[in-house]
């Protein structure tokens, strides 16, 4: 995965083929923050720079940094999916959300690709 990690924060980097150089989006921010470079070296120093500039901002209008999730979302899937996933949540003797929770946290740890 394109990730970059300074302090606790995240970033997804992409190339832009516009510019020629690498993209940096700060994710999990209340508000939005990126960054730009050529090389690397120079794309984690951004990174600092960027994410400094964004909590000096936030500091100074009193705004939380890290955006607040809730723990609540929807997913829409195929209704026979949605059978299925009943199913197999009744065979083992837990609820849907238990089962997806489970899911979606090895997905996440074993850097399981989404599509």
């Amino acid at each position: 995965m394109n990730m970059l990690t300074v302090d606790g924060y995240h970033a997804k980097v992409v190339y832009d083929s516009e510019t020629d150089s690498l993209r940096g989006e700060i994710l999990g921010l209340s508000g939005s923050a990126d960054f730009y470079a050529k090389s690397t070296s120079a794309l984690k120093r951004e990174f600092r720079a960027s994410l400094k500039a964004y909590l000096a901002v936030c500091d100074e209008e009193g705004i939380e940094p890290r955006r607040h999730y809730s723990g609540k979302f929807n997913a829409r899937i195929d209704p026979e999916l949605h059978r299925e996933v009943e199913l197999k949540a009744k065979s083992l003797d837990v609820s849907i959300n238990k089962l997806m929770a489970d899911a979606l946290e090895r997905a996440v740890r074993e850097d399981w690709p989404p599509c």
